[in-house]
């Protein structure tokens, strides 16, 4: 029988499996749960949904796994839970039932393809592609995989609304430890409504407000984007994933933790951080940490979506990897505290913070550390017997970000999958980038790594910008482009834009890797737009700017619109436009910055 052959069940049917004995309760949604419905109700569901793959243990009866199922969905309150809401709303209350029904399909086989793992992996990922109803909806689509009505696997896939990545992997693992005999604990962990109870409450008000806070002093003075330069286009990219699975590298990270007492984890997050910063020219790494708002007990074991980004920034302007990882756990932890909050109130303040601003926040690089959850499929896999490191190629998918990294395993084997814009990085350098990961892991095994070594050590090259580029309130920006984009936006008006130093500039081009160099932080765009006819308003510049922003992160907007009467003669020279008659001036924020 062909692989293709195999991979077609000889027989599919849908089973009804009710359950009984919860307890039904209602309350407002948390704020994780309404971050994801909002998520789930705009994205496309192939991009939101998430999925697992569960080995059933040989010798596994279908109905003992369908009968561990039920017990599951009576312990979790979130596998109970609907989001009853109006057409045309969105849910903010959630229900838990006492009792209801969810089905269970099943696919027999003959014979499954030689890879029934990846198989099972296919069949989950496929059932993404519909949209859950959270009004009334089981939040898990079930399918068993069996060979000869032998259960092999079991392919989860389940809406982001009601679990995430870790509370899957939760589910494994109590799963199988029904099926092996074992007895669960109590549940100590929160429950949905009890987190809503908690962030409701005056202390989890506090909390929340916290967090606004922090992310707007990020969002107001950091980078807009990590990767600004001339390759990074567009806000959705296609990207392939990179599995990397390395012993040698997990040696050289518990080599580097035993050398300086750092948390494996902790050194690891510090080592992509330097190499993104190091391959970017950033002064400062910005990324979005996802399973760190786990970090709390009660909250470690929740079965419930907890997503909710922690916002890590992390000044790289230190003279070493050592020195970074002092900082790093500090800005780690800030991060965590933060990473609770209303993300409605949450994305209008980042409206208001980057119109104010004449910016797009671009989150451009994810790093999701998974490796101290419980085992996943992924992270069970066996050290590779080959070439070291082992590198892989998987399918491709949408992705919002540049660079998403998950951390599955750290010991024996660092096992990382990663998914790099194909637009900055080809196959060759997306699989260098990764090794030099190991590389500086490895370094810094032996001996602290001064960071003007990092190009050496790594392999990995700064990108390269050319004299258009320069350092602007934080961010890397192409003036000459801002000019296009402001021109090209009003319609073809002449547009010069100038670039006001009150301090000493730093080079224009690459910075120095891991230097004290200069963030641009003193520089501000001023933008002269000639007008002969009715002159836009400096509120009208910057609004049609704004709109053209996302997508290009080499742009920033004006801090000053300045209109004049007619083009000078030597249009590339600022001193021209300021002897021009000037029409009006400020800032188009609507009021002065």
């Amino acid at each position: 029988m062909s692989e293709r052959d195999s991979s077609r069940p000889r027989s599919t049917r849908t089973l009804t499996v009710p359950y009984t004995g919860g307890t039904e309760r209602r309350g407002p949604a948390t704020m994780g749960q309404a971050n994801m419905i909002r998520c789930v109700l705009r994205d496309d569901p192939a991009h939101i949904n998430i999925y697992d793959v569960w080995p059933v243990p040989a010798g596994t009866r279908l109905e003992a796994a369908i009968d561990a199922l039920r017990a599951l969905v009576v312990r979790h309150e979130a596998l109970r839970t609907t989001f009853p809401h109006a057409s045309g709303t969105a849910p903010c209350e959630q229900v838990v039932a006492a009792e209801g029904e969810f089905t269970v399909t099943v696919l027999d086989h003959a014979e499954l393809p030689p890879d029934g793992a990846r198989y099972a992996t296919t069949v989950a990922r496929r059932a993404r592609d519909g949209r859950f109803r959270l009004d009334r909806e089981f939040p898990l689509r079930v399918s068993v995989v069996a060979q000869d009505g032998a259960p092999a696997f079991v392919a989860v896939t389940a809406s982001h609304a009601a679990t995430d990545g870790s509370a899957l992997a939760v589910l494994r693992e109590e799963w199988l430890t029904l099926l092996g005999g074992g007895t669960l604990p109590p549940v100590t962990a929160l429950t949905p409504l009890g987190l809503a109870a908690e962030e409701a409450a005056p202390a989890g008000l506090r909390r929340s407000g916290a967090s606004l806070r922090y992310w707007e002093g990020i969002i107001r003075t950091g980078p807009q984007a990590m990767f600004a330069e001339p390759r990074a286009t567009g806000t959705d990219v296609r990207v392939p994933q990179l599995t990397l699975r390395s012993p040698r590298g997990a040696e050289a990270l518990a080599r580097v933790a035993e050398r300086t007492g750092g948390l494996p984890s902790t050194v690891l997050l510090t080592a992509w951080c330097a190499l993104i910063a190091h391959r970017t020219g950033q002064t400062t790494c910005v990324a979005a940490v996802p399973t760190s708002n786990r970090f709390l007990p009660r909250l470690a074991r929740t079965v419930n979506t907890v997503s909710q980004d922690a916002l890590l920034s992390l000044d790289v302007r230190v003279p070493s990897f050592d020195a970074l990882l002092r900082k790093a756990w500090g800005a780690a932890l800030n991060a965590y505290r933060h990473s609770q909050f209303d993300a409605l109130r949450l994305w209008e303040m980042i409206g208001e913070t980057t119109y104010e601003r004449g910016s797009h926040f671009a989150r451009d690089i994810v790093f999701n550390d998974v490796s101290t959850l419980p085992a996943t499929l992924a992270a069970a896999t066996p050290a590779p017997d080959g070439p070291e490191p082992e590198l892989s190629w998987g399918p491709d998918q949408m992705l919002p970000t540049r660079v998403l990294t998950f951390v599955h395993r750290t010991a024996p084997v660092l096992h990382l999958g990663m998914w790099l814009d194909p637009g900055l990085f080809t196959r060759d350098e997306a699989e260098a980038f990764v090794t030099g990961l190991v590389r500086l892991l490895e370094a810094a095994g032996a001996q602290d790594v001064p960071f003007t070594d990092l190009t050496e050590v790594t392999g990995v090259r700064p990108v390269a910008r050319d004299t258009d580029w320069t350092r602007v309130d934080g961010c890397w920006v192409s003036p000459p482009a801002v000019a296009d984009a402001l021109s090209q936006a009003l319609g073809g008006l002449p547009v010069h834009v100038a670039v006001d130093s009150p301090g000493a500039d730093a080079p224009p081009g690459t910075a120095p890797s891991g230097t004290a160099s200069d963030g641009g932080e003193g520089r501000q765009l001023t933008a002269f737009l000639a007008s002969d006819g009715s002159p836009p308003t400096p509120e009208k510049a910057h609004a049609a700017l704004m709109a053209a922003l996302p997508g290009r992160p080499g742009l920033l907007a004006p801090r000053r619109y300045v209109i004049v009467q007619g083009a000078p003669a030597e249009a590339d020279r600022s001193s021209a436009w300021l002897r021009q008659r000037i029409l009006m001036e400020g800032t188009g924020r609507g009021r002065g910055m």
